[in-house]
């Protein structure tokens, strides 16, 4: 999400805000934060830190990327001592060096001990470094009374350091820190979910996970009656980008973005320059996310998989009845799709998380690279009919009666199975479908017959 936007995660912030305050007070929760790319994790906590503001608390942010053990250490000790200056409201400037010799009067041990650690980066020597590099918050506290939060922006990339014994030493402190707040948050959701369940699962420090969902379907309206007041555009298009784009904020803000520009181009040329163009920013983005796949072993497998999904194949059986291959072999395919993020099974079905990078799939990468022709021309006016009739059908479909709607999709039911929070749900095949009328009433309902079971259900729906 671009970072200057924010709309609607108030709840997030609260939430957050109530865990900090409940530091204060001698209670502390770690918060794990979770959610796909681009839902707005990073967007939640720089609106918290932009927001926060208390003397007795050191807020250290520090987005984590590969990079070598020693630039980590550094990033951190600067971040730290940054923010104790500047939150003690001592004139500052982004040196290290200079952080250090200004820190020294207010709090020598922990200056002491920071010294010692970047004598030991100097002279390689691993150590516990990441363990006492952690230790300098209590440190810190013991000095001032100032307690610290400290925020790890895609904290799963920490793993990558090359830390000795990382998450062993990680959970003694989670244990014993009782003025150190952790905030981790991660795009990998499946890798995260295996850290937080297998390494960091403790009785005492745990974590108490967030999951960042998209917007849902009323916050994405009231994002685009914002960011498009004053902006003349059909409702029925303003609900097919909702639908489109899953309530994702930065695919919301793009499409937003470029329907106010003065030169006003419809929302089909948008969605061509975005992700059909070769410089669209969006084609450019799924090109070299599908690229990282393609360098792996089996990758043609792996897209083959993400293709069948997008076109809408999405059992497992079928997949392999079209690809040809063992169950054994596609369930390592789809285990690493899925451990990877790029989709999530849901009982029978496997589901691509994007459905912007799906239709992507499906209607760019897939036409390019099965085309007979090298014709750039061909391939753009088939792509441009798709975007229309895709339009066409979604505003024609929300004409519909919602008794029908509902008639269509329960006739999709062909026994599968899907999860539902903890409960799993058998979606019957129904023998028949019928619409009653209620004589006097404005109600009307569905009756549906299941194949196998006796009995019916109905479903009432305003008419």
């Amino acid at each position: 999400m671009i970072k200057e936007s924010f709309f609607d995660r108030i709840n997030y912030l609260e939430l957050l805000e109530k865990r900090i305050k409940h530091l204060k007070d001698g209670y502390r929760q770690n918060v794990a934060i979770t959610g796909d790319e681009m839902v707005g994790k990073t967007s939640i906590i720089f609106k918290l830190l932009n927001k926060f503001s208390d003397t007795a608390i050191i807020m250290i942010y520090l987005e984590v990327r590969p990079e070598s053990a020693n630039a980590f250490i550094k990033r951190f000790i600067g971040s730290l001592l940054y923010n104790f200056l500047s939150n003690s409201g001592i004139p500052i400037r982004e040196d290290l060096d200079f952080l250090i010799l200004k820190s020294r009067r207010y709090i020598p041990r922990t200056v002491e001990k920071i010294e010692a650690i970047l004598a030991a980066v100097e002279k390689r020597k691993k150590g516990n470094n990441f363990s006492e590099l952690l230790s300098l918050c209590d440190s810190i506290y013991s000095e001032t009374g100032k307690s610290c939060v400290v925020i790890f922006d895609e904290f799963h990339h920490i793993e990558s350091l090359g830390f000795d014994n990382l998450y062993r030493d990680w959970s003694r402190l989670l244990i014993t820190q009782k003025n150190t707040l952790y905030i981790i948050i991660s795009s990998a959701r499946f890798k995260a979910s295996s850290i937080l369940s297998k390494n960091l699962a403790l009785l005492f420090g745990n974590f108490e996970v967030i999951n960042v969902e998209p917007f849902d379907t009323r916050s994405s309206e009231m994002y685009l009656e914002q960011r498009l007041s004053g902006i003349k555009i059909d409702k029925g298009l303003k609900n097919f980008i909702v639908n489109f784009t899953g309530g994702f904020p930065f695919y919301l803000e793009i499409i937003c973005e470029a329907l106010t520009k003065p030169t006003q181009e419809h929302l089909a040329d948008i969605l061509e320059n975005m992700l059909f163009a070769n410089s669209g920013a969006l084609n450019q983005k799924f090109s070299s996310y599908i690229k990282r796949y393609l360098e792996r072993p089996f990758g043609n497998d792996f897209i083959s998989i993400l293709h069948m999904i997008a076109n809408g194949r999405n059992k497992i059986k079928d997949i392999a009845h079209i690809l040809k291959k063992t169950r054994k072999d596609l369930a390592m395919r789809i285990n690493h799709l899925l451990e990877t993020d790029a989709i999530n099974k849901n009982g029978d079905f496997l589901r691509i998380n994007d459905r912007v990078f799906s239709f992507w799939l499906k209607f760019v990468y897939q036409e390019k690279s099965q085309s007979l022709t090298f014709n750039a021309e061909n391939q753009k006016a088939k792509f441009r009919n798709n975007i229309e009739d895709m339009i066409e059908d979604f505003l024609m479909n929300a004409q519909k009666p919602l008794t029908q709607r509902l008639s269509e999709v329960l006739r999709l039911f062909e026994d599968e199975s899907l999860q539902v929070e903890r409960k799993k749900v058998r979606l019957n095949q129904f023998r028949e479908i019928k619409q009653l009328e209620f004589s006097g009433s404005r109600q009307t309902a569905l009756s549906a017959a299941p194949r196998i079971r006796s009995g019916s259900c109905a479903l009432n729906a305003n008419s």
